[in-house]
């Protein structure tokens, strides 16, 4: 229990740190992202409004990079500015491609820089970004300029530093996995021994009770017959046989807790047909019907004395909670790798804020604490051992009048 505890711990941990880990990463990549097009959108602004086509009646002789396609620096130009590339389309008003300067960068095509530029001139939107390309589109009066900015270089820095951030990040989490794992194994080690030495004590305080119990029982009971019935003899009687049902429920939780017990191969469907079999006097004493729904030759590895008294145990909850005139429903199916054991009476649901408590040692819905059914709140808290010494799970289900306890245990592999 407390490893699955520190595992849970752990895995919490580590899910909580990686979310603000790959959220912050997220966040500075769209604020960088968008920082970066933002001030790339600037420059080519600026580029724009200083770029002068000189001589458009020498556009056709001037060719890429010509002396009609240079920008005018009315005032000193930014650093950054200088150092960008930029390619520009001159359009005539009737959409003629007039000059095209691609900069001189090898692999970009001037044809497909001024179909480009043509398709943003028909579409009349001024800027935008295409590809790898943001682009700016002016009316220069006489002319319409399309101006592009590649955006390779630095959109390529800032997802370089990104994956840089991805890759120490996640192995920071790495590291720190381990580094929570050891941490958390120190932390609940206390605690663990702490819970074995409960464990333990509570086996061996069983054990040196079992005899002396039993001793004063049959001294009770010889002396009844000798001196006759007697309130007080009848008092020691009774309270001696509480004690020692409830001793011998201790010794089945720490049994079941404490070590895993011997498997082996077991029919569960004849299981649970015998264990059902006793309680159906029982349940008729009660005004209750015991209805039985068991698939056959329903195969599992386990402990054939455990998982009697787990079906006993549910059984036996169902048929005292039960309202009478009602039944007992106990199925029996065979699932894709667990066999599925449900056993469900009508009666009163329980409230959920008790569900979480059912499988806790000594807890019972009911006010009454006082024992005097041989119940002490260790039924179900034994269920659950069993089932998890099984490598199963139990579960409630309450609804419509029903409550159902469901066992899932795994098949018998072949």
């Amino acid at each position: 229990m407390l490893k699955k505890s520190r595992r849970k711990i752990v895995a919490s941990l580590v899910w909580v740190l990686a979310l603000l880990f790959f959220g912050t990463v997220a966040v500075i990549y769209t604020a960088s992202y968008v920082e970066v097009t933002g001030e790339n959108r600037k420059m080519l602004r600026q580029y724009v409004e200083e770029y002068m086509f000189r001589d458009l009646s020498d556009a056709s002789e001037a060719g890429s990079g010509g002396p009609g396609n240079m920008p005018r620096r009315g005032r000193a130009a930014p650093p950054m500015l200088e150092l960008s590339t930029f390619y520009t389309v001159v359009l005539s008003k009737d959409g003629e491609v007039l000059n095209v300067d691609t900069a001189d960068v090898s692999g970009l095509e001037e044809d497909a820089l001024a179909d480009l530029a043509v398709e943003i001139a028909e579409s009349g939107q001024e800027e935008g970004t295409r590809n790898r390309l943001i682009y700016q589109m002016a009316d220069k009066g006489d002319y319409l300029l399309v101006a592009f900015l590649d955006n390779t270089v630095m959109a390529g820095t800032t997802g370089t530093l990104i994956n840089y951030t991805l890759l120490f990040g996640g192995v920071a989490l790495v590291l720190l996995f381990f580094l929570s794992w050891y941490l958390a194994g120190r932390i609940v080690k206390p605690l663990e021994e702490s819970y074995e030495r409960q464990k333990q004590f509570i086996s061996d305080a069983g054990h040196e009770l079992k005899t002396p119990v039993a001793v004063i029982n049959v001294n009770a009971e010889l002396l009844s017959r000798e001196i006759g019935e007697n309130q007080w003899i009848s008092n020691i009687q009774y309270e001696s046989e509480r004690m020692s049902a409830l001793i011998s429920q201790l010794l089945d939780l720490a049994r079941a807790e404490h070590a895993k017990p011997p498997m082996e191969a077991l029919d569960l469907s004849r299981l649970v047909c015998g264990e059902t079999l006793p309680f159906e006097t029982v349940a008729y004493e009660k005004g209750l019907m015991l209805n039985c729904e068991i698939d056959d030759e329903i195969r599992v590895s386990g402990n054939s004395v455990q998982l009697k008294q787990l079906v006993s145990i549910l059984i036996d909850n169902a048929i005292r909670h039960g309202e009478g005139g009602r039944e007992i429903r106990i199925s029996l199916k065979k699932g894709k790798s667990h066999a599925v054991l449900s056993v469900a009476n009508e009666g009163p649901e329980i409230p959920p804020e008790q569900r979480s408590h059912l499988f806790e040692r000594f807890y019972r819905t009911d006010s009454a604490r006082t024992g005097e059914d041989n119940h002490y709140g260790l039924g179900l808290a034994i269920a659950k051992a069993i089932t998890v010494s099984h490598e199963g799970s139990i579960d409630l289900q309450c609804g419509d009048g029903n409550v159902e306890f469901i066992v899932k245990i795994p098949l018998l592999r072949a």
